[in-house]
């Protein structure tokens, strides 16, 4: 990773400061992009290594440009790794369902802004949760009422899973030796299981994570195998453990439904729609 640059999001807690620690160990400049340049600070004060500390907020697209407008020069790396799960419901500041809105639009106009500087690899952190998950094309925002945390959720994993399928193919029709991959956590212990805002959830996962789950160190390794190895695109690497829930990287499998090709065009157009932003001219459509 010697004289490579890595754009990390969510990267002052969790498996995103695992990734941010581990990159700038093997030799890279790990930019810390974070809602919270206060506690980005402190986190890349405990990371030995190249970092430097930069705003962005995932829940607004004002911000999200302002990042990219603010980035110039080539990025090798940009890790998709910012996410929040099983919240009750919220907006963003564009007025999107707060899971859809930050793990994936969020994610979506990021990598499509910062692609014309790209270099290598995007990484975008998915979960086993995809596997639950429904793309609502009708009401992607549960603008419509019964909004379910954990529905949600699952949509907006599986939308990490199909806009790998869908960026991998348009930068093979352009292409571009950039590739896209993804990969998840298992169930790994973090900070992503107290955001919940219930009692009883939050409890029932304290214990979860104290009995069943694996390290956030272990649960960064598939991301980190992704965003090292020699992988063809549209990679998607776990654990190799019992039901890819503890373990050490490996390839694994998806869906049918994150296989769905005219399904992840469909998002991808609604995506741009919502956001605003579409694949870069200069690549090619």
């Amino acid at each position: 990773m010697t004289g490579r640059t890595a754009i990390v999001t969510g990267a002052n807690s969790g498996l995103g400061l695992v990734t941010t620690r581990q990159l700038a160990k093997a030799g890279a400049k790990v930019i810390l992009a974070v809602r919270d340049t206060a506690k980005g600070e402190a986190a890349a004060a405990t990371v030995r290594g190249d970092t430097e500390v930069r705003k962005l907020d995932l829940a607004d697209l004002a911000s999200v440009r302002a990042f990219a407008d603010g980035w110039t020069g080539p990025v090798d790396l940009l890790v998709n790794n910012a996410g929040i799960m099983a919240i009750p419901e919220y907006r963003t500041a564009d007025g999107f369902e707060m899971q859809i809105g930050t793990n994936h639009l969020g994610h979506f106009a990021l990598t499509n802004l910062l692609l014309p500087q790209l270099t290598d690899r995007v990484v975008t952190v998915s979960s086993q949760a995809h596997r639950t998950g429904s793309i609502r094309l009708d009401d992607l925002n549960w603008e419509k009422g019964g909004y379910k945390p954990w529905a949600a959720y699952g949509q907006s994993k599986l939308a990490n899973l199909l806009f790998t399928l869908e960026l991998q193919r348009r930068l093979d029709d352009a292409r571009s030796g950039v590739r896209a991959l993804a990969a998840h956590p298992g169930y790994a212990a973090t900070n992503l299981q107290s955001r919940s805002e219930s009692p009883i959830m939050h409890g029932f996962m304290k214990v979860a994570n104290k009995v069943i789950a694996q390290s956030d160190e272990m649960g960064a390794l598939p991301t980190l195998f992704a965003a090292s190895q020699d992988l063809p695109g549209n990679s998607y690497l776990g654990p190799d453990g019992f039901q890819e829930q503890r373990g050490h990287p490996t390839l694994v499998g998806c869906t049918a439904k994150a296989k769905d090709a005219d399904m992840a065009r469909k998002l991808w157009d609604l995506s741009e729609q919502l956001t605003g932003v579409a694949f870069p001219a200069s690549l090619g459509a």
